[in-house]
């Protein structure tokens, strides 16, 4: 999901307005006046009363059906449909859902939201295996746009299997947590009660105060102090859990805080940022663990890394300590596993390395062997339940990094193993290959006057020109998916 500008004024309780608009949905009120001060994917915003409030579109929109249940009309009739409810014909616009008009009198077609279902699910074992997974209409979105910009028939095919495939929708901020968890687990409810199918949704929990505390490119609006921790639990955390709690008739999955533990493990030492933030990773950790983990619906896997992180001897050693220290602090909060590799690019299997020189005596120079050896440490470590959970988005091809550790917008990429429920043999304890980072998306911006820039998106085998984190980059996703492996 792409990354925005944090909105820092604290969201306000959505409340009922006379003009409905789009801001409602995302906690936070409809303006009364219509002066723009700020403007991203969800539509304009201004602030009154020291608060961001969201601008109305404009009144010949007014009588669409959708409006009353606060999302926007799509902008045409004629508009994709993406699924149908009792309500009428949904289309995604501006990465969000929207409404597709039925005619000039507009007005609802009955129903209101998608109503919660009172059955509760339950996982039994690996949440991957015997279900659907949820199609994300952001990223659906986003390759449309990717398409509009090609010109090759060939690359045109592949993009269009892209948006065949399940990928992660990212809660990277509070407001697209706001705007993009109810509507994407209602979604997931709607395409349930079409096919019947139970439909699995993968969400990636990712705010912690002093986020990515060894990196620039993906810092986010939280900062390590005692005011941030709180708001992360309150306004974060807690919506999370009332969200879930409403929708629990189908699975989802929680991948939680991308490189937060792994810093603990590596880098409190070396980086004062990480250290600044110990405090809150283990306390927000441990909060999310408590409210997230005791629900039957969801599974959550806390990230590790990948095998050019923690995969020497002494760090896996070292991280068993601190996972099963954090695992602990959650009780009864249950974590079914870990995940690898999110957002990077060491290849699932890569026989021509091995431990010597080359790979700075690492015994775990690729996926598999890393998720071979660190199963048996957790296990040692005390750790009841290790499964795992690989990204397999953007590792399909080996790509030109003249060091492992590099892991910015990497050239020679490829689109890897498609999702998909235990997908090696021999392997029971893992659960899935599942595209975590979309791509396409970009790792970090390349421009050297930028204030998150980060050295390592400026390094040789970055490609560049490259946007900020979590922007579209077009470059990146036409080298990904003509070096696609399987290819597409």
């Amino acid at each position: 999901m792409k990354a925005s500008i944090a909105l820092t004024a604290a969201a306000a309780l959505a409340a009922k307005a006379s003009a409905a608009c789009f801001s409602q949905r995302l906690g936070y009120p409809c303006c009364s006046g219509n002066e723009v001060v700020y403007t991203d994917n969800d539509g304009k915003w201004g602030v009154e009363n020291g608060n961001w409030c969201g601008i109305a579109d404009a009144p010949a929109q007014a009588t669409c059906w959708s409006l009353s249940q606060g999302y926007p009309c799509c902008s045409s009739s004629n508009a994709e449909v993406w699924y149908t409810d009792a309500s009428g014909k949904w289309g995604v616009e501006n990465g969000d859902w929207c409404g597709i008009p039925t005619g000039s009198t507009g007005g609802s077609t009955g129903g209101g939201n998608v109503t919660p279902s009172n059955e509760q699910y339950t996982i039994s074992g690996n949440p991957f295996k015997g279900v659907e997974f949820y199609i994300n209409p952001y990223y659906v979105e986003e390759v449309d746009g990717a398409i509009a910009q090609m010109s090759d028939s060939s690359l045109i095919a592949k993009a269009e299997k892209m948006k065949t495939y399940s990928n992660a929708i990212w809660l990277d901020t509070i407001k697209n947590m706001q705007s993009w968890l109810e509507s994407n687990l209602q979604g997931a409810q709607s395409q349930h009660q079409s096919s019947g199918k139970d439909i699995l949704t993968v969400f990636v929990v990712y705010d912690l105060p002093g986020r990515d505390c060894h990196a620039l490119a993906s810092n986010g609006e939280l900062l390590a102090n005692d005011g941030d921790l709180a708001r992360y639990k309150s306004e974060y955390i807690d919506v999370i859990e009332g969200h879930l709690k409403t929708y629990k008739s189908q699975p989802v999955v929680l991948i939680v805080e991308p490189d937060s533990l792994a810093n603990l493990v590596t880098n409190l030492e070396s980086t004062p940022a990480c250290a600044d933030s110990e405090k809150y990773y283990l306390e927000g950790h441990a909060y999310l663990i408590k409210k997230l983990g005791v629900l039957p619906h969801v599974a959550m896997y806390l990230d590790i890394g990948h095998a050019f992180w923690l995969g020497w001897d002494d760090n896996r050693e070292k991280a068993g300590k601190v996972y099963a220290k954090v695992i602990s602090s959650g009780s009864p909060g249950n974590v079914r596993g870990f995940t690898d590799n999110v957002s990077n690019y060491t290849p699932w299997e890569d026989p021509t390395l091995s431990r010597g020189p080359d790979t700075e005596w690492n015994p775990c120079p690729d996926e598999k062997r890393y998720l071979e050896a660190i199963s048996k440490d957790f296990k040692s470590a005390g750790i009841k339940s290790v499964y795992f959970v690989s990204d397999s988005s953007r590792n399909g091809k080996k790509v030109d990094r003249k060091h492992p550790g590099e892991w910015c917008n990497q050239t020679g990429v490829g689109v890897g193993a498609r999702p998909q429920a235990s997908p090696v043999s021999g392997m029971d304890y893992l659960d899935a290959f599942y595209w975590i980072k979309p791509l396409g998306e970009s790792d970090g911006t390349s421009d050297e006057s930028a204030a998150r820039f980060d050295g390592y998106c400026g390094h040789e085998t970055a490609m560049k020109p490259a946007p900020e984190a979590g922007q579209w980059f077009q470059k990146h996703f036409e080298q990904g998916i003509k070096n696609a492996n399987p290819p597409l």
